[in-house]
């Protein structure tokens, strides 16, 4: 009787274990591709004022926190001035493939399902500012391969405050970003502190463009902001579910 029981038991664990979804795992960058990126990093093509903000953007770190691979199909979702594509594009040249482009709501910019990384840096903001975020993040979902991954990176607010739904001051708040990002279908994989920034303090008159590089108040104040430096920054890894 007890043999019995404890086989029904057993049973039921493996049932039970067959039903729970599978653990999300962060992908891991290969040594090949972190050879190949720091010499990218160091390499001739870049702008120098661009290098000068490596030790507050901290490109290796970040794409190793992410997973990149140099086979890797990789969308830049507003790509700015092209700070990442200057390193990136000639990484994925040869064995993967780069696309930069700016989003909007129900545009698809590659085929749907083709994409193995989507990557945004600091412009959550600027969709909360014109009321696209989740049309833009929905766009994102559609563009990744089952199973691919979502790199994002925002201007943290602190959770003392209610966020704006504009986000005016360029600030939000990790657990708001979460929210909607999830909201289009993302997994949330994992959290890195690797552009974080203690000495933000967030309260700043013309908000987080008074900080470098923007230096938005002129010369008004600059030693004390450069002392600060850029701002401290939320860094998250979400997965698309494979099924």
């Amino acid at each position: 009787m007890m043999m019995f029981s404890l086989r029904r038991a057993a049973v039921a664990v493996a049932l039970c274990a067959s039903m729970v979804s599978p653990v999300l795992a962060a992908p891991e960058m290969d040594a090949a591709t972190e050879s190949k990126l720091k010499t990218l990093l160091a390499g001739p093509q870049r702008a120098p004022a661009n290098k000068a903000r490596d030790a507050y953007r901290h490109p290796l770190e970040t794409l190793k926190f992410v997973g990149l691979k140099q086979d890797m199909a990789v969308l830049e979702v507003a790509p700015g001035g092209g700070w990442w594509k200057e390193f990136l594009e000639p990484l994925l040249a040869d064995k993967g493939k780069y696309v930069g482009a700016n989003l909007k709501p129900n545009v698809q910019p590659v085929p749907p399902g083709s994409m193995d990384l989507v990557l945004t840096f600091r412009n959550i903001h600027n969709w909360m500012s014109d009321n696209t975020a989740k049309g833009v993040f929905d766009v994102m979902y559609a563009s990744l391969k089952p199973g691919g991954y979502l790199g994002v990176e925002e201007h943290r607010a602190p959770t003392s405050k209610e966020q704006d739904p504009q986000a005016v001051m360029g600030y939000v708040r990790e657990d708001y970003a979460i929210k909607l990002i999830e909201s289009a279908g993302f997994k949330l994989v994992s959290r890195s502190e690797v552009n974080a920034n203690p000495k933000d303090t967030k309260d700043y008159p013309k908000g987080v463009w008074t900080l470098p590089p923007n230096y938005a108040e002129g010369e008004k104040d600059k030693a004390k902001y450069t002392a600060i430096g850029e701002s401290d920054r939320f860094t998250l890894l979400f997965q698309k579910p494979a099924r």
